[in-house]
């Protein structure tokens, strides 16, 4: 069940923010997203504010898994549409089927540094 924007926790709203931040072409792990936050250790509140909010307007699709692999059952149409989202803005994929494929976090994960933390972020 989608949860509506008057229903959105202050926690979410910082995850909310932050994922509007990141770049076309770059991804962040669930556990980066929460510490950008200011929500060390609550990876799963970002998972879960992914999972239940209406996310028509955010680039859900550039959050994966820590290993670069995309959280959701392999195969599936979310799984399907969420690859081809982040193939069409350029980020490739390692690996094969047997192995599983994983983006290229060493390219493509958005590391901010603190000039562009200061700039993107309010604090």
């Amino acid at each position: 069940m989608a949860v509506t924007a008057s229903q959105v926790t202050a926690s979410q709203a910082k995850i909310l923010k932050l994922l509007a931040l990141v770049p076309y072409g770059r991804v962040v792990t669930y556990g980066q997203l929460a510490d950008l936050a200011g929500l060390p250790g609550r990876a799963r509140l970002v998972g879960h504010t992914l999972r239940t909010l209406e996310m028509t307007e955010q680039p859900w699709h550039r959050v994966v898994g820590a290993n670069g692999r995309i959280s959701l059952p392999k195969g599936s149409p979310a799984w399907l549409e969420q690859r081809q989202l982040l193939l069409a803005e350029g980020i490739s994929f390692r690996g094969n089927a047997i192995s599983g494929q994983c983006v290229n976090m060493r390219e493509f994960q958005w590391r901010p540094d603190l000039g562009e933390m200061l700039m993107l972020f309010d604090f």
